[in-house]
C-alpha cells in the first residue's frame, strides 16, 4: 500500500530545484511512495502563509531574501515536528542545523546516492509519526498542535487560546468547532468557555480544578458530568 508524503523544496536555483524533483519521483517510484511536492523559490516565501502540514522540508541554506537557517527559524515557531533536510554546497553552514532540529543535510552538487541514504533515514521517521495534530490558523500562517500537548482551551468571545506545554496561541473560532476536532473522551468542558486536556488535570478542590498548575472554575450545572468524566478516564487511561 502506497504511502502520501507531502514535502516542500525551497531552492532559488531552477536547475537544482529540478534536480531535486528528479529525486524525489526516482524515489517514490522505487519506494511506492505517492510525494505532492510543492516549490518555493525562497525561504520568504515558504514562511509567509505557512501551511503547516509538510511531512519533510527539502531547503537551500543559501538563498537571496531569506536564507534557510533563518527561515528554519521560522518554521520551528508554528511546526515543532516538521522533518527538516538542508541542503548546501558548504556543510559548515549545515552544522549549525543543529539549532533548528534539522535531522540531515545533502551536499551540492546532489547525487542520487546520497539523496536516496538521506530520503532512506528520514522514512521511517516519518512513517513511525503517530502523534495526532490539529492546524490552526494564526496571524501570518497556520501552525500544527500536537494535540498531546495541549493542556486547556479557552474561548474569549470569537477567540480562541489554546493553552499548551509550548506557550499560548490564539486563533479564531468557536467552541462546536473545536469540540468536533478533539477526542472527548480525553478533552471535558468544566465549564462553558473552557476545554480540559482531562490528562493535566492535577486535583480537584470545592469549585476549581488544577490544570497544569492553573486554576479553573468548574461550573454547578457541568460539575457532575465533568467529574464523571475525569473518574472514567483516570481509571481507563492505563
Amino acid at each position: 500500500m502506497s504511502q502520501d508524503i507531502t514535502i516542500a523544496i525551497v531552492e532559488d536555483d531552477d536547475h537544482d530545484r529540478e534536480k531535486l524533483k528528479k529525486c524525489l519521483h526516482r524515489y517514490s517510484e522505487e519506494n511506492a511512495l505517492r510525494i505532492h511536492i510543492r516549490e518555493f523559490s525562497d525561504g520568504e516565501d515558504l514562511v509567509t502563509d505557512y501551511s503547516a502540514d509538510y511531512d519533510l522540508i527539502l531547503m537551500d541554506i543559501e538563498m537571496r531574501f531569506l536564507n534557510g537557517m533563518k527561515a528554519a527559524e521560522k518554521v520551528r515557531e508554528m511546526d515543532r515536528d516538521v522533518l527538516l533536510i538542508f541542503i548546501t554546497n558548504m556543510p559548515q553552514y549545515a552544522i549549525e542545523g543543529y539549532k533548528v532540529r534539522a535531522m540531515d543535510y545533502m551536499l551540492k552538487p546532489l547525487s542520487y546516492f546520497s539523496f536516496a541514504e538521506s530520503m532512506n533515514r528520514a522514512l521511517p521517521r516519518i512513517r513511525e509519526d503517530e502523534k495526532e495534530y490539529i492546524t490552526i490558523a494564526l496571524k501570518g500562517g497556520k501552525m500544527r498542535l500536537e494535540v498531546d500537548r495541549i493542556c486547556y482551551v479557552e474561548v474569549q468571545d470569537h477567540d480562541i487560546i489554546y493553552n499548551t506545554r509550548d506557550g499560548k496561541f490564539i486563533s479564531k473560532g468557536t467552541m462546536k468547532e473545536l469540540e468536533s476536532q478533539l477526542d472527548s473522551d480525553k478533552f471535558c468542558r468544566c465549564n462553558r468557555c473552557y476545554l480540559v486536556n482531562l490528562d493535566y488535570v492535577e486535583n480537584y478542590q470545592g469549585t476549581d480544578v488544577k490544570v497544569n498548575g492553573d486554576l479553573i472554575q468548574v461550573s454547578r450545572g457541568r460539575k457532575k458530568a465533568f467529574l464523571d468524566a475525569l473518574n472514567y478516564y483516570m481509571n481507563t487511561k492505563n
